[in-house]
Formats: structure tokens, sequence, C-alpha cells
């Protein structure tokens, strides 16, 4: 995780030097705005409420959800972060012609999901933890302990030629633009097939024939709460809000790709309709249902589930 965050905000000081150092990329500021449109004020108020309202449930379940997971700072973090690129969205839009500001809202709210999919790539990983090591070894394809390596790294990866290549897209130059709009498209592509793979991973772990082997702790479960601070004994519900999490992401995650394949000036990316109907939303709703159910509330060992159902077994009162 260290290195993660190490990682990530090198590259975020790298752009934010980038954008200093461009504050108009030589652009007259009477030309036509940068991104191709004038953002709409009202619209990016309403995404910069519904992403600060569900970073901040985020930030107080972090802190005050039991058991507190160092590794689940990446959500809030990501919710913030997105939340910060609507503030950057607002403060372009008046007047849409400055290429330091254009770049710290591109970067913010493309590179954000990044942590999404990074949370989504450790919750499985401590997922399979709480099963017995042979039983979470044959129901995953690559070994739990290793899946964070993969994937996270993967994901750096991808962040670093969104960031270089969404960096180059702005500039003043057809040849500079046309290499990042490649480059940013290439990260989308590799982050979207690694993603797919996570997600074949994902399904097949609760698909598993090893899985009926812990039906037992599926006895004598409590009920599930809306925003409690209790235990959830069904893992099944943290694996379905992980799958509508997917779906949510790779319905962004196409619409991206279709977004860079069509050109920095092409129907998609100068209309901001399919940003806010296949991006800003999904992602909203995907990653806000975290906020419902907060994934360390179901990353109990089913060991210690099963004891406790049986000592619930046990507490319950009998009538002769």
């Amino acid at each position: 995780m260290a290195r993660l965050f190490s990682a990530l905000i090198f590259a975020a000081c790298l752009a934010t030097v980038f954008a200093a150092n461009n504050t108009t990329g030589g652009r007259d500021p009477n030309t036509q705005p940068i991104g191709g449109f004038i953002p709409k004020k009202s619209l990016s108020y309403v995404a910069l409420i519904l992403y600060g309202i569900s970073g901040l449930i985020h930030w107080i379940h972090f802190f005050t959800v039991p058991p507190r997971r160092p590794f689940m700072i990446t959500l809030p973090l990501g919710m913030t972060a997105m939340a910060i690129g609507f503030i950057f969205r607002v403060i372009y839009s008046n007047p849409p012609f400055t290429l330091g500001k254009y770049i710290a809202m591109d970067l913010f709210i493309l590179l954000s999901p990044c942590l999404y999919l990074a949370t989504d790539y450790m919750l499985l990983s401590h997922l399979a933890r709480t099963f017995d090591e042979e039983v979470a070894n044959r129901c995953l394809l690559i070994r739990h302990s290793r899946i964070t390596k993969i994937f996270v790294w993967s994901d750096v990866t991808t962040f670093f030629l969104q960031s270089s290549g969404g960096g180059l897209t702005a500039i003043q130059n057809a040849n500079l633009a046309n290499l990042g709009n490649k480059i940013v498209l290439i990260g989308l592509v590799l982050q979207a097939l690694s993603f797919g793979l996570f997600t074949g991973v994902l399904v097949l772990f609760a698909w598993h024939p090893s899985t009926s082997l812990n039906s037992g702790a599926q006895k004598n479960l409590r009920p599930f709460k809306v925003f409690s601070r209790k235990p959830i004994d069904d893992w099944r519900i943290l694996f379905w809000v992980m799958c509508a999490t997917c779906a949510g992401i790779f319905i962004r995650s196409v619409f991206r790709v279709a977004e860079f394949a069509g050109g920095y000036n092409g129907t998609i990316a100068t209309h901001e309709a399919y940003f806010y109907a296949f991006d800003t939303l999904p992602l909203w709703i995907a990653m806000s249902l975290y906020c419902i159910v907060w994934p360390t509330r179901a990353l109990m060992k089913r060991s210690e589930q099963l004891e406790l159902g049986s000592r619930r077994q046990l507490n319950k009162p009998s009538y002769a």
C-alpha cells in the first residue's frame, strides 16, 4: 500500500508541475474552449454534492465502523478526489481557456476511478482470507496473496499511462495531442482488460463448488441491517455489492475507451451529456453502495462466524 500511494502521489505532483508550467499553452483566450465545450456549472455542482456526500459517509465509516482496515482508505480518497475534480470543473468553466485548470480537472476526474478499482482488488483478496486457506486457494484462479500485487500494480501502470497521456491531450500541438490521446487510450484498454480478468476471478470465486464447504457458515445468520456497524455474517452480501460496482466500472471503462477512440474532438468527447450518463452517474451509484454496505463488516473469518452462530444458538431461550 505504501508503494501504491507513493506512486500515485508522484504522478499527481508531476501532473501539477506540468499544469503549472503550461497555464495557457499558447492559446488565445478568445478562441474555442480547450475541451471543445463549456461545462455546465449546474451539472458540476450536482455531481460535486453527490460525490461529496458519499465521500463524507465513506470517511465516517472508515473511522467509526470496526474493524478499521487501512487498505479501505482508497475508497474515501477516490470519492474525495472525484469531488475535487468537479470543483476544478466549476473553476475551469469560467472562463474555459486556462490549460492548467483544464489539466487539473481532467486528471482528477479521469484518474480517481483507479482508486475504486484498487479498492475492489484488495477487497477480493481480504474476502478470500476469511475462508480457510485451502478453500480460498481452490476457489480463486489466482492465489489471494497475489491478487493485490498483480491487479493493483496493473492499476498503477495504467494510472501512469493515463496521467501522462491526459496532460498531453490539451497541448496546442496536434502531434502531441494525438500522441497523448493514444497513450490514454492504451491505458484505458489495458485497465479494462485487467478489470475484466479480475471480474472473472471474482465471479468464479463465488460460484466455485468449494464454497459449498462453508455452507455451515450460513446457519444462524444475523439479519442484515443497513448503515449498521455490526458485522455482516453472510459474505454473499458483500459479493453482490462488489458485482454491482464492477458493472458500474465496466460501463465507465467502455465509455472512456469509446471517447478516446473517437478522438480529442470527437462527438462523445465534446458532448458532456455522455460523460454524465456513462461515467459520472454509473460510478457514483456503484461506489455509493459501499455507503450502505461498508465492506469491513463482512470480513470476519468464517470460523469466527460459526463460533458466534453456535453461541447465539445456545443462548436462545427455550420454552417448555
